[in-house]
């Protein structure tokens, strides 16, 4: 499954907003925390290795590290598309994801698709969702029995 997606979501000042948010917490501004950033950015969606493809001079584990750091800032978010590793997104890329079982086809669903979920599950239990990690698995329409059916004919 390759759930890379290419999304737009580049800044002037992503790197004055991390070193903002490094330098106020005592933390150094890095090549290497700019590169990860950058490729999150440039990727849309991307695991930790996917990312270490992208940039040259930072180790897997590194880039793990620094994807954690990035959540805890809220510059990222991660979800999980299926086994194995998460994937990280830019934190302002808010939406959901449908996965397809088949296929692997990951879909980007506006938040708005669930706001009826999760005044349902607030109401009746109570239960507060978190929207950035929400992931659903099904069949997508190219996998699903009626185009079987139809390719079978």
């Amino acid at each position: 499954m390759d759930a890379r997606h290419t999304h737009p979501h580049t800044s002037s000042s992503t790197t004055d907003d991390l070193a903002t948010q490094l330098r106020s917490r005592g933390m150094r501004v890095t090549a290497q925390r700019e590169q990860v950033l950058a490729a999150v950015r440039r990727l849309g969606h991307a695991t930790p290795d996917q990312i270490c493809e992208t940039v040259s001079g930072v180790d897997v584990a590194t880039i793990y590290r620094t994807l954690e750091l990035f959540e805890q800032l809220g510059l990222v978010r991660h979800a999980h598309l299926g086994h194995g590793a998460p994937s990280y997104r830019p934190a302002e890329d808010e939406h959901s994801h449908v996965v397809c079982h088949q296929c692997g086809r990951v879909i980007n669903v506006d938040p708005a698709v669930v706001d009826a979920l999760e005044s349902r599950l607030h109401d009746d239990f109570g239960f507060t969702l978190d929207r950035s990690h929400l992931t659903v698995f099904g069949t997508c329409r190219q996998c699903g029995p009626e185009q079987k059916a139809a390719a079978a004919r």
